[in-house]
C-alpha cells in the first residue's frame, strides 16, 4: 500500500463515521511539521524524518505504510487516553 491509498482508505472511514473523523483529523495535526508554514510546499504535513523514524521504530522499516486499522486504533487510542 503506498501513502496516497492510505490516505484516502482513511479518508473514505472519517466520511462515513464523524467521530473517528475528527479523531483522524486531530492525530493528523498533532503529527505536522513545526513550523509548517515557513518551508514549502507549505501545508501542515509531517516531518519526513520524523515519519521515517516512527515507522521505523513500529515496523522495523522506514519505509513502511501502516495498515489503515493501526492508524484508526492509534486515533482512537490517543483520544481515549488524552481525553480529547
Amino acid at each position: 500500500m503506498s501513502w496516497t491509498s492510505l490516505t484516502l482508505r482513511l479518508l473514505s472511514r472519517g466520511l462515513t463515521n464523524p467521530r473517528l473523523g475528527i479523531d483522524l483529523c486531530r492525530t493528523a495535526w498533532a503529527f505536522r511539521r513545526r513550523r509548517w508554514w515557513s518551508r514549502p510546499p507549505f501545508l501542515p504535513l509531517p516531518d519526513r524524518e520524523y515519519l521515517r523514524w516512527r515507522m521505523y521504530t513500529a515496523y522495523v522499516d522506514e519505509a513502511a505504510v501502516p495498515p489503515a486499522q493501526d492508524v484508526i486504533r492509534f486515533a482512537r487510542w490517543r483520544r481515549e487516553t488524552m481525553g480529547l
